[in-house]
């Protein structure tokens, strides 16, 4: 489980996250990566599940399954990063393992298309 100082709550880092991030997207997920010179204490995830992904019992299941593997990958994230999971329709019928395979690549080609720290 990804634990709560690592999940990102406010709207003004989400937005950080996706506006001025690098981007990569994968068949079931969008990685939307930032790197905040004002963060140091470890990097920030979160998750956005639309209503395309299909109803609330598939958009939970996809939310608990990013939620296990972005805990997985966590530590492999610079200190100062801002990332957003964004599950796309394919997610809902996507195993666990091609989950896992996607955000990793995922954050490894959005981490490499990132800069230094910006304000």
């Amino acid at each position: 489980m990804l634990p709560a100082a690592r999940r990102m709550r406010r709207s003004f880092d989400f937005e950080r996250a996706v506006r001025r991030g690098a981007r990569a997207g994968r068949s079931t997920v969008v990685v939307h990566l930032a790197r905040t010179a004002d963060r140091t204490d470890g990097p920030l995830v979160g998750l956005v599940v639309s209503k395309a992904v299909g109803n609330a019992v598939h958009r939970n299941l996809v939310k608990r399954r990013l939620r296990g593997v972005a805990a997985a990958h966590v530590d492999e994230l610079p200190a100062d990063a801002l990332v957003v999971l964004r599950a796309l329709p394919a997610s809902a019928t996507a195993d666990y393992a091609r989950l896992d395979r996607d955000v990793s690549r995922g954050m490894h080609k959005a981490l490499a298309r990132t800069t230094e720290p910006s304000r």
